[in-house]
């Protein structure tokens, strides 16, 4: 198999530069592109538990607790002890990790953009299609 026939290398190397232009992006605002699935959920939905947390972002529970750490340390989150045990966490936002949530997306579509704009609008749907096809069988 040629490395262009596989999905694998295509997938991964496609993720990496998308990554990479993410993260040049969001160091503007003195966050890394590790932060940004994290944040990106929270916007979604608060109060989830750090273990939902860690499961939604695909990240080991004890590399979340890193992440949060660090988003706590600049603001942008807090850990709500759950009533009913005291080592759960629920993570919310604070009104500054609130705040990010537009210029952040802002930066994520404008780096979609700029891969996506090799594409027609067209192939451009039958992409998120297609990703969205394997992606929900797995």
């Amino acid at each position: 198999m040629k490395r262009f026939e596989s999905l694998n290398y295509l997938v991964s190397h496609l993720n990496l530069a998308l990554q990479q232009a993410l993260d040049t992006r969001l160091k503007r605002y003195e966050l890394d592109i590790k932060l940004w699935p994290v944040l990106f959920t929270l916007w979604q939905e608060e109060g989830l538990s750090q273990t939902e947390l860690s499961k939604r972002c695909d990240v080991a529970n004890y590399t979340m607790t890193r992440l949060l750490d660090q988003l706590q340390v600049q603001g942008f989150v807090t850990r709500h002890q759950e009533a009913d045990n005291r080592r759960a966490f629920q993570i919310y936002l604070t009104d500054n990790g609130k705040a990010l949530e537009h210029d952040l997306i802002h930066e994520a579509e404008w780096v979609n953009e700029q891969f996506l704009d090799q594409l027609t609008d067209t192939e451009q749907q039958e992409l998120m299609r297609l990703l969205n096809k394997i992606n929900n069988a797995c």
